[in-house]
């Protein structure tokens, strides 16, 4: 997952929005290094608790504009700031009642002014119908192969 090469998500649809947004924010600057974490936003990293501060951040994202947060047994978090939004995605492992543990990923998003509400509002179809259903299956996927022999331990 921490290669985030988003043109080997299996959806065509996906692949060629995914492709849109990175030629747009090219384009129109969205993705400007000032616009990145510790630059335009402060990094999540600098409010967690001493335990998870000095614990490792998780892996380095080779494609995405992701930044590492923090990483557990079980918890991992990635932030990334834009000029459109800052968000964070948190995946984590939680026990499903029969003695096994099922994935479960949450992303929060805060828009940057008028432009990241709007942005937010104009790609909210999308993400929801064409590119979250095909993202989701194909971790799951990844996720149902490493269930087995998950231990948070």
């Amino acid at each position: 997952m921490s290669g985030g090469d988003t043109s080997d998500n299996p959806s065509w649809i996906a692949r060629t929005l995914f492709a849109i947004r990175w030629k747009l924010g090219e384009l129109f600057g969205w993705d400007d290094p000032d616009s990145k974490v510790g630059s335009r936003v402060a990094t999540l990293r600098d409010r967690l608790p001493a335990d998870l501060r000095e614990g490792p951040a998780g892996p380095t994202f080779e494609r995405l504009p992701f930044t590492s947060v923090f990483l557990t047994s079980n918890e991992f978090v990635a932030e990334m700031s834009n000029k459109t939004c800052h968000a964070a995605m948190h995946l984590t492992w939680v026990p499903d009642g029969t003695g096994r543990y099922r994935g479960q990923m949450t992303v929060l998003v805060k828009p940057n002014g008028r432009l990241g509400r709007l942005y937010m509002a104009a790609i909210l179809p999308f993400r929801h119908l064409l590119v979250y259903p095909p993202l989701l299956k194909g971790i799951a996927k990844e996720w149902e192969a490493q269930a087995n022999n998950f231990s948070p331990q």
